[in-house]
């Protein structure tokens, strides 16, 4: 029972994240169709070469430490040491803000030397560098209260917060971007950057309130509780000695994205483009391609980040059998949701981007994208996992492995004239596929749990149909009614009823994953069996 009690906890945990992360995908990409007709291509491109940098100094800022305080404060809660778990929030805290504050003014003061020594090839990118700053420490100190409140196994903040730093964000984005676009389009890009520090602030304000919120009822627990002293210099050790190779996994991204913007511009005028054209192309695959990738894996992003606590709490309790369940239900939630959503941006590619974007010429590196969706899913998951073991290193150590492939790639692909843009985004699936596979390996190797092939089959098998559905309903709905649009909101709706009814068709879903949806999981179960959908007895 109590390990039931968990994976609801687990489960609760991961779909309030996705919840939040679907209203903030919903909300970002409503904002980034409007901002695309704003900004164009051009603007789009600006905006990404301000944001890897922002994304790496936010890395490098908070060196991993939010993670690495919710899995000692999970451990410390597992050993019922709460005041503990509070002292290292306490230190955690005070490190982030005084690193946000020191990358703030880095970014501020770096700028125009960026510009100057063409690390940034447009030299309009400058005024988005500037407006990028303050959101630094913000963003820095915001992600110390998550980390802490996600150790306990408390992630509605996290998520409510997210929705709330989205709301404001985008609505202050799209404000200055349209108020300053007369001005030229690098101020209108500056304008939609600068959203970032407003947003940061709305999700603190909630963050703060839901620790007050908590802390009377966290405090209480921890008097009744032995608390076991440990010196700040322990607690700083002990953070740093997960934290620096948590920072360093999580900078390979904001790096990658660096190396993207050093390398892909420059190739793309090697293949023939003109600056504003690499520049166009550049905000096809960083500003439209990858969100949109970013968007079918909200839910195992949101699972990576449940997990790391849980996965801690087993590893705490020396809980092997706790572990592989958590660790198996994980993975196969991630290929349940990943594999239909791979086949349906693939085969929606240009639907997608002319009815979200206006801009079918980014449908060519949104197509090829699509490959990576599965393995990126399952690459997040596994860093957490990873993480939550206590194998902080693993995760680091594969992505730059993998990083370094795709700059070989990047270099040599993207400068292929019959290739441009798709080259690129070729590099990137390898990217995520080499890291994915390493990271497996990894997991095998110290739980001997490797994925189930014969549930990814059932996943893929139901894909496939709802890929024919999906296909079969545009192009009819594309001619009878004559919108795109239309054709392909209807797809997605047929396409998730089908994969759905295949899925309970193969038992590539099961009664107890039903039955711990919270909230309407037993009368959904209910009704399944009535319909004889699925067997109750599968339950066992």
């Amino acid at each position: 029972m109590a390990h039931k009690r968990s994976g609801q906890v687990i489960l609760k945990g991961t779909l309030m994240l996705t919840t939040a992360g679907i209203i903030v995908k919903i909300i970002g990409s409503l904002n980034w169709v409007i901002l695309s007709r704003v900004l164009g291509g051009e603007g789009m491109g600006l905006y990404q070469m301000a944001y890897p940098l922002y994304l790496l100094a936010l890395s490098v800022s908070s060196a991993g430490i939010p993670v690495a305080v919710s899995i000692i404060t999970a451990e410390r809660v597992a050993e019922l040491d709460y005041r503990g778990a509070r002292r290292i929030f306490r230190v955690a805290a005070w490190l982030l803000a005084a690193t946000g504050a020191l990358f703030s003014l880095l970014m501020y003061f770096s700028a125009a030397w960026l510009i100057e020594e063409r690390y940034i090839r447009d030299a309009r990118a400058y005024y988005s560098l500037v407006a990028l700053a303050p959101a630094i420490w913000l963003v820095t100190l915001l992600a110390a209260f998550r980390g802490y409140l996600q150790g306990w196994q408390i992630m509605t903040p996290t998520a409510l917060s997210q929705v709330g730093e989205q709301v404001l964000r985008v609505v202050t984005m799209l404000a200055f971007a349209t108020f300053l676009a007369p001005r030229g389009v690098e101020y209108a890009a500056a304008g939609a950057t600068f959203g970032a520090t407003p947003g940061a602030l709305a999700g603190l304000i909630v963050m703060l309130f839901f620790y007050w919120r908590h802390r009377a009822k966290l405090s209480q627990e921890a008097t009744v509780c032995t608390e076991k002293t440990i010196p700040v210099a322990g607690i700083i050790r002990r953070i740093l000695a997960l934290s620096l190779p948590i920072s360093a996994s999580g900078l390979m991204l904001p790096v990658v994205a660096n190396l993207d913007l050093l390398i892909v511009p420059r190739r793309l005028e090697a293949a023939g483009y003109s600056v504003a054209a690499a520049t166009e192309q550049f905000g096809y695959l960083t500003g439209m391609a990858v969100p949109l990738a970013g968007l079918a894996t909200v839910l195992t992003g949101a699972l990576a980040t449940s997990i790391v606590p849980a996965i801690s709490d087993a590893c705490a309790r020396r809980d092997s059998d706790r572990l592989r369940r958590r660790t198996a239900a994980a993975f196969r939630l991630a290929n349940t949701v990943t594999v239909p959503a791979a086949a349906g941006v693939y085969i929606l590619a240009e639907p997608l981007t002319t009815m979200l974007y206006h801009a079918p010429g980014a449908a060519a590196a949104v197509e090829t994208l699509a490959f990576s969706i599965l393995f990126l899913g399952i690459h997040q998951v596994s860093t957490g996992i990873l993480q939550g073991m206590g194998r902080t290193l693993i995760p680091a150590v594969n992505m730059v492995i993998a990083a370094t492939i795709k700059v070989g790639l990047n270099w040599t692909l993207t400068a292929v004239p019959g290739l441009g843009i798709t080259g690129a985004a070729w590099a990137t699936v390898a990217d995520t596929i080499l890291a994915a596979l390493l990271n497996m390996y990894f997991i095998r190797l110290y739980t001997g749990f490797s994925l189930d092939l014969r549930a990814l089959l059932k996943s893929v098998l139901s894909a496939a149909a709802m890929g024919t559905a999906v296909y079969g309903t545009h192009r009819f709905l594309a001619a009878a009614a004559h919108s795109n649009s239309l054709a392909t909101a209807a797809a997605i709706v047929v396409g998730i009823g089908v994969y759905g009814l295949f899925m309970l068709t193969v038992g590539g879903i099961r009664a107890t994953d039903i039955k711990m949806v919270p909230l309407i999981g037993e009368n959904l179960l209910k009704i399944l069996v009535a319909f004889r959908l699925l067997k109750h007895n599968s339950a066992g």
